[in-house]
């Protein structure tokens, strides 16, 4: 049975609405309550630094973690929490060797810090973090401290921060993508807490990094609609309960949270003396809303604000010398390509000045990737073959390259030789369609949706930048096959819900197949996802 397919969440979704009522509201980065050997002074810095952490607020987090070191040199959790704030479970990233380097600031070696701790349970704190940073290589280390991590979980069942960093360190263990026994095992720990903590950070937001695919999204519901209210002074906490509705195709509230992540950003920013960051993972999440309620101008805005911070970055040693596709939220280059990406091929604004914004990104060979696909789908609409077989051409340079760059352990975590390897098929496959080809075409798309259901179920916007079930479905329905390019729209929907082009492409293929009725169904859809249009909704195609 395919993993979209499942119809068995209402009973479930109904029993979970009932086993907890109303949820209070708290204010700035939400509650925890943590026990500690620590000096009174500490505390509210401590404690800051611990809902921070939850929050994946880690530079902040550190920053107070660090003032209650300052109050309290022997203070060993303050320690053991800025030395926390170096790992990164969802996002795979971990730097030891910074860790490391902070825990000997409180004692030279394991045994000495440790012996520094006041109760037995700051020891096995300590003996957890320990695991972490110790010895081997690091999915190893990852699967020792869950261990760990359990034990502690267990030994001090009403500790909430040990069951819930328990929780995170599971998702952490996902190396290969979402595993959903992985991450099922993870929210059964968190429901167990979340009735009787509904203002944690922590069990709150991993809840949410729980459900966050369409199959399991309305389970997370409850937990968006609780994490802003409950923390509105972290970014991330703002931002976070979009992962839920991005799932469910809920863009009004994409929009609203992102918008609202981005002004607590830039008013942290603007209190430093920092420009409002143009760039990066809010922004990004941000533009794709705008193009799905079909608010083309605002997203062209926040395009072209990134183009001038990425152009203005290129020339830095810092973007210079990584290769591969830059991380977008830590490189202006990265977060630009993306953002390019989505607006062209979600407005097909092919002869648009858009198409004209380059930035140079020597190195980054998936970034080029995602450059050169796009360059390349332009040119097939605009009946440029030969731009668009050059284009193909320097993919697959840049895939050679990209695969020798990740043999050599230099390449991020975002870049996938198989989502490379997709783009190409896709490319491949418009060509040949324009070439009058269709049989091969439809081969290679085909080609091209076995390889993105091989790949583990992502959050947020689609991984592969025009999904292949979309691009068939718009290929059949070019064809006059209407009836095949309906199952291509629906199947896509189940992996994006709400999608509009998906929707549209439906539209237009059900009206061609004569089920009118159906069609103004899935338009009146549309017409109240885009009532912030920038146009007036055209339904001419949907008599052609």
């Amino acid at each position: 049975m395919s993993l979209f397919s499942l119809r068995s969440l209402p009973v479930l979704i109904f029993s979970l609405f009932i086993s907890c009522q109303a949820l209070a509201q708290t204010s700035d980065v939400g509650e925890v309550t943590f026990p500690n050997s620590g000096k009174p002074e500490t505390q509210d810095s401590f404690l800051r630094g611990l809902a921070l952490l939850h929050n994946f607020e880690y530079e902040d987090a550190a920053e107070n973690f660090q003032r209650a070191e300052q109050i309290d040199p022997d203070f060993v959790m303050a320690y053991w929490g800025e030395a926390m704030t170096k790992n990164h479970p969802i996002w795979m990233e971990q730097d030891r060797d910074a860790a490391i380097a902070i825990l000997n600031r409180l004692a030279p070696t394991q045994e000495a810090r440790i012996a520094k701790a006041a109760t037995d349970r700051e020891k096995d704190y300590l003996e957890a973090i320990e695991v972490l940073y110790g010895t081997g290589a690091k999915n190893d280390r990852d699967f020792a401290y869950a261990d760990a991590m359990q034990k502690l979980h267990q030994k001090y069942p009403d500790d909430t921060d040990a069951s819930a960093f328990y929780a995170l360190a599971l998702l952490g263990t996902a190396h290969e993508g979402r595993d959903f026994r992985i991450y099922m095992q993870a929210a059964a720990i968190l429901e167990d807490l979340f009735c009787d903590h509904p203002k944690h950070p922590g069990v709150v937001h991993y809840l949410i990094h729980s459900y966050d695919d369409p199959i399991h999204a309305p389970l997370g519901l409850r937990a968006a609609q609780v994490y802003s209210k409950i923390a509105p002074s972290a970014a991330h906490a703002q931002h976070m309960t979009s992962h839920i509705f991005v799932a469910l195709g809920m863009w009004d509230e994409v929009v609203a949270a992102n918008e609202t992540a981005m002004t607590v950003v830039n008013n942290a920013r603007k209190k430093k003396s920092m420009p409002p960051r143009a760039c990066g993972h809010y922004n990004f999440w941000l533009e794709y809303g705008y193009l799905q309620q079909g608010r083309k101008e605002d997203a062209k805005k926040l395009l072209k604000e990134c183009f001038e911070t990425a152009n203005a970055a290129a020339a830095r040693t810092e973007n210079a010398s990584m290769p591969g596709m830059l991380d977008p939220d830590n490189s202006s280059l990265g977060s630009f390509v993306q953002m390019w990406s989505r607006y062209l091929l979600d407005t097909s604004l092919w002869n648009s000045e858009v198409t004209k914004w380059v930035v140079p990104l020597g190195k980054q060979y998936g970034a080029q990737i995602t450059y050169e696909f796009v360059t390349g789908f332009g040119a097939v609409k605009r009946g440029d073959l030969p731009e668009a077989r050059k284009a193909l051409e320097k993919m697959k340079e840049n895939h050679h390259l990209l695969v020798v760059s990740e043999k050599k352990g230099d390449e991020s975590e975002l870049s996938y030789p198989k989502r490379a390897e997709i783009l190409e098929d896709q490319l491949q496959g418009l060509i040949l369609a324009a070439e009058g080809k269709d049989s091969d075409a439809i081969l290679l798309l085909r080609h091209a949706i076995a390889n993105e259901e091989s790949l583990p179920v992502e959050f947020g916007p689609p991984f592969v930048d025009k999904p292949s079930h979309e691009l068939l479905g718009d290929l059949f329905s070019q064809m006059k096959r209407p009836k095949e390019a309906i199952t291509q729209y629906e199947l896509e929907l189940e992996r994006a819900p709400n999608r509009t082009s998906s929707l549209f492409g439906l539209a237009v293929a059900t009206a061609r197949a004569g089920d009118r009725e159906k069609s103004n169904e899935i338009y009146n859809k549309l017409r109240k996802i885009w009532q912030k249009s920038d146009e007036k909704p055209d339904d001419t195609r949907l008599l052609e």
